[in-house]
């Protein structure tokens, strides 16, 4: 068990965190002790780890194979400009240490796949899935459940985008078994169907607005406040600017 006291540097640091009924001292602590896993540090993972990290997770990994590139700069907003060419894992690590010395980042530069998935995945308490690919998106949503972690998951794409939590291996007050990702998507769309962002652009702000949505669930789960997004979608529409949630339920 990690060591959760808050030193008098973490109470000045996160004062409005503690002030809430909701949160308190005991909330910021459970937020210290967590281990929260970040899939994809771009347009998603920027917001999701930046808040994770000024909230005070204390173990933050980031799983990212890829390196910056100046067509990233334009959503991905953990990166700037000196960044270009570097590693986006250890670019992450870089910025999150300099916007909180006291949270521990651990740069994984790998790609999650069949094989990597269960190790990377079993050293911490929940994931966090920022990435554009829908066949890693099933994987770790298959993963998760198997291993019973909790995963935060989302998409975006040009003005929209959605976000759900999944927590398939428990069950409601009535003994009903939440949702499997694959009740919500049975089957992942053929090839080549769904456009990806470099082929059909993206707003940047709407990563944002996703990827913060995420990191509010995170904070939700670890810290016992409020309701999570489990067995509902929340869907938002960039350019009416409008919120819209979809109800969906365990299949078999």
């Amino acid at each position: 068990m990690r060591d959760a006291a808050l030193s008098p540097d973490e109470v000045a640091r996160y004062a409005r965190h503690i002030v809430l009924a909701e949160i308190g001292g005991p909330g910021q602590q459970k937020l210290k002790a967590a281990r929260v896993l970040v899939v994809g540090a771009g347009g998603l993972g920027s917001p999701v780890l930046s808040y994770l990290a000024a909230a005070g997770v204390g173990l933050l990994g980031v799983v990212d194979d890829d390196q910056v590139s100046l067509s990233n700069l334009q959503r991905q907003i953990l990166h700037d400009t000196d960044a270009i060419g570097l590693a986006k894992a250890e670019s992450a690590a870089r910025a999150l240490g300099r916007l909180n010395p006291h949270v521990r980042v651990v740069p994984h530069q790998t790609r999650v796949d069949a094989d990597t998935a269960v190790d990377l995945l079993t050293a911490y308490d929940m994931v966090v899935d920022g990435t554009d690919n829908i066949e890693t998106r099933y994987l770790l949503a298959d993963i998760c459940e198997r291993l019973e972690i909790p995963l935060v998951t989302a998409a975006v794409g040009r003005f929209d985008g959605s976000v759900t939590v999944l927590k398939p291996y428990e069950s409601d007050d009535k003994g009903q078994p939440f949702p499997r990702y694959r009740d919500l998507f049975p089957e992942p769309p053929p090839p080549g169907l769904v456009p990806s962002c470099a082929e059909a652009g993206v707003i940047g702000a709407l990563t944002g607005v996703i990827g913060t949505l995420q990191a509010m669930e995170v904070v939700k789960l670890i810290t016992g406040a409020g309701e999570p997004l489990i067995g509902r979608l929340l869907l938002y529409d960039g350019l009416a600017a409008s919120f819209q949630t979809v109800r969906y339920r365990r299949k078999g």
